[in-house]
């Protein structure tokens, strides 16, 4: 081989192997994740641990563009859409307003989606088994669970005849969950105020609301938001003295006194199984809707005691975690 020619070799080995290192990085999948708050967290993890089992790591196979809406829902459309601007290979969507706002703005990249309702009532999916359309995840049935949330919160406070449920108006699941809490509240029987709240002023007006109309206990509904804004309720019940039940356990970490909820972390481990299978070529037409099988029940003791309530021993028994 001539020196020139030997040369030239040299310098398009030298030089196209940071350009092919480079296109086959672009080429990685993207997930494109949407999430309330403003930052990952232990369920976040949960879903990566999932991804990870099926062999994927972000930075090393796989990119993930996280997209977080902070405290404000109004931000769902906007983010959702900069996902499909940007052709993300499959979005991953936690809770119903990010999950909605995904398939309102696409109908053709893959969605998989952790939502607390019903996905076919929502319009997610055609059926559970037959998802059909470019959809499909797991449902954490908050909806199923809610009116055994009540029952608990009327073990816990007895005495108690009017409890106050505080929902988020912008939540697309709350419309169809008060039927059933109403319907719960009548056979207890209990009276039920429902107080709406989608920003943190509003948490504060329903708590002042609630202790006016004399509601002796509170159940937060599954909403993101909420979970966001636990600080804030949990001092609020501890101010008033209040019983209150929670849709995360996370509420229940940081002092909150009961919670009964689908867990978060099996589920979001489970969406990033599947969100795994759809980045190997399956179609979420073909995988069924998952439910949730994994209900936990977490009582704190100390908060119990800090409030001046006994739980009863049978319920005890009946935790599948109990802090102290």
């Amino acid at each position: 081989m001539r020196r020139r020619d030997f040369i030239a070799a040299l310098s398009a080995a030298a030089t196209g192997w940071p350009l092919t290192a480079r296109s086959q990085q672009a080429a990685m999948p993207v997930i494109g994740l949407l999430q309330s708050g403003f930052s990952n967290d232990a369920r976040t993890a949960a879903f990566l641990d999932g991804l990870g089992s099926a062999g994927f790591v972000d930075g090393v196979n796989v990119v993930i563009e996280y997209r977080w809406a902070g405290d404000s829902l109004d931000q769902w459309p906007t983010l959702a859409a900069d996902l499909v601007r940007r052709q993300v290979t499959v979005i991953v969507a936690r809770g119903s307003p990010a999950t909605v706002a995904a398939k309102s703005a696409t109908a053709k990249i893959p969605i998989v989606f952790q939502t607390g309702g019903d996905p076919v009532k929502l319009g997610l999916v055609e059926s559970l088994n037959r998802p059909g359309g470019n959809a499909t995840g797991l449902s954490r049935l908050s909806h199923a669970l809610a009116p055994k949330q009540l029952e608990l919160l009327h073990e816990l406070a007895p005495k108690t005849s009017a409890i106050a449920v505080v929902t988020n108006p912008n939540n697309p699941n709350t419309a169809s969950d008060l039927p059933e809490l109403h319907e719960a509240a009548r056979l207890l029987p209990r009276t039920l105020h429902i107080l709406q709240a989608a920003t943190k002023a509003e948490i504060d007006i329903a708590i002042e609301t609630l202790i006016a109309r004399r509601a002796g206990a509170m159940l937060i509904a599954n909403d993101g938001f909420f979970l966001d804004q636990k600080t804030q309720f949990i001092e609020a019940a501890a101010r008033h003295s209040l019983p209150a039940i929670y849709s995360f356990r996370e509420f229940v970490d940081s002092g909150g006194l009961l919670s009964y909820e689908a867990s978060s972390s099996d589920s979001l481990r489970q969406v990033g199984v599947y969100t795994a299978r759809i980045l190997k070529g399956e179609k979420p037409a073909d995988l069924p809707v998952q439910q949730a099988s994994k209900i936990e029940l977490v009582v704190n003791l100390k908060t119990a005691k800090d409030l001046g309530l006994t739980i009863q021993p049978t319920l005890l028994a009946r935790a599948d975690e109990v802090i102290e």
